[in-house]
């Protein structure tokens, strides 16, 4: 086995990482005190610097997981800096989940960090590095949510709330979606090392297809409507109504404006 040396600069955040941070706070702020002259726009970017950078998380979690459970060449490849650039597969981590997010609004899992297995033991160990990165959206959904079901809306401007109902909405179907037990997904990752051997050698050949199946599923209409119903549920049972989410998606879409496709009940509200 060999040694992963490690600099000073395998663990200090990218520059890039907190380029987009500072995105997210400089949008955040306008959106909070109706600052930009396009509130629809500051939405957009603080909604996707959020997104991006619960993504970079979320392969942070990976990460750190696996280095602690033994894979210490995880410094080395630079995902403990944060930057989205440093992913295998920047395509399906970092640019397609945004892609998603504006043409579906929908929380495209990404997933993309890699770690190499062998240097890890303890079947509780594999499933906790898979677990890790869902683990960080629904953490991300909790902190979105907080002045729901705390009841401290008070103060919050409508178009803040409305991007926070938007943004919560994408951490639950990222949640969602990635604990799902399928081929290629974190939920199948958590469940694949208690597998007997053989059917995960059977298994294997379809990981690289389990994501495009799910979305394939998605297209189907009472798929898609049992799914939506229940990402609905939990975001009631956290204090977000389903109006607040669609309109937080509409607001987030600020294009439609310029064409009138924009909700006008939505703008009512805003």
């Amino acid at each position: 086995m060999t040694t992963a040396f490690r600099r000073p600069s395998d663990r200090r955040v990218s520059p890039i990482f907190l380029g987009i941070a500072a995105v997210m706070a400089v949008s955040g702020w306008a959106v909070w005190t109706d600052f930009a002259e396009q509130t629809g726009f500051a939405v957009f970017l603080f909604v996707t610097a959020a997104w991006i950078v619960s993504l970079c998380l979320h392969e942070y979690a990976h990460a750190r997981t696996a280095l602690h459970s033994g894979d210490i060449s995880i410094e080395a490849k630079g995902y403990l800096t944060l930057n989205p650039l440093k992913y295998t597969h920047a395509l399906l981590s970092i640019v397609l989940p945004v892609l998603f997010v504006i043409m579906g609004g929908i929380g495209l899992p990404g997933g993309a960090v890699y770690i190499e297995r062998g240097r890890i033991r303890g079947r509780w160990k594999h499933s906790l590095i898979s677990a890790a990165g869902p683990l960080t959206n629904v953490l991300f959904a909790v902190v979105c949510t907080a002045p729901f079901w705390l009841g401290a809306l008070d103060g919050v401007p409508i178009s803040f709330r409305l991007a926070l109902a938007f943004l919560a909405l994408l951490q639950v179907t990222a949640a969602i979606l990635n604990f799902l037990p399928v081929p290629g997904l974190d939920g199948y990752g958590v469940i694949e090392p208690w597998l007997s051997y053989r059917i995960r050698r059977q298994v294997e050949p379809f990981a690289p297809f389990g994501l495009l199946a799910v979305f394939g599923l998605l297209w189907i209409p009472e798929v898609n409507g049992v799914f939506f119903d229940a990402v609905d549920a939990l975001l009631r049972g956290l204090g977000v109504s389903e109006v607040e989410t669609y309109c937080g998606l509409d607001t987030y879409r600020f294009w439609q404006e310029w064409f009138g496709d924009q909700d006008p009940g939505c703008a009512l509200i805003r």
